[in-house]
């Protein structure tokens, strides 16, 4: 069982940046991979990063590369995602999932799931 808290989002404007943090408990973390997921109000919930349990691999959205960045703390239990040069397009609660993958870009792919944050990017 693996529960996964989110933090970090919150207000920022267009061009600025943002961490999220997603703290893990349990024993089994370290062999999960992790993913961040985003919904934006009227949407359905879309792929965002994923990492896999070593984080040597990592699996970008097309519409995040070299914008944002994904990695993790296995000693702290945390993954983080920095976003950088964010875009009103980038609002949305933000979601950590793990899984027995990291780059299956479907929700139903994930067995675990945080409760969201929220990030709002103002023009």
């Amino acid at each position: 069982q693996v529960q996964l808290v989110e933090s970090g989002g919150g207000l920022v404007q267009a061009g600025g940046s943002l961490r999220l943090s997603c703290a893990a408990s349990g024993r089994s973390f370290s062999r999960y991979g992790m993913a961040w997921f985003r919904q934006a109000p009227g949407k359905e919930r879309e792929f965002v990063v994923g990492i896999s349990w070593s984080g040597a691999g990592t699996y970008y959205a097309d519409f995040v590369k070299g914008r944002f960045t994904i990695s993790r703390d296995t000693a702290k239990n945390t993954v983080y995602l920095q976003m950088n040069k964010m875009e009103p397009e980038d609002t949305a609660v933000y979601y950590c999932a793990a899984g027995l993958t990291y780059s299956r870009p479907t929700s139903g792919a994930y067995n675990y799931w945080g409760q969201g944050t929220q990030v709002t990017v103002s023009s």
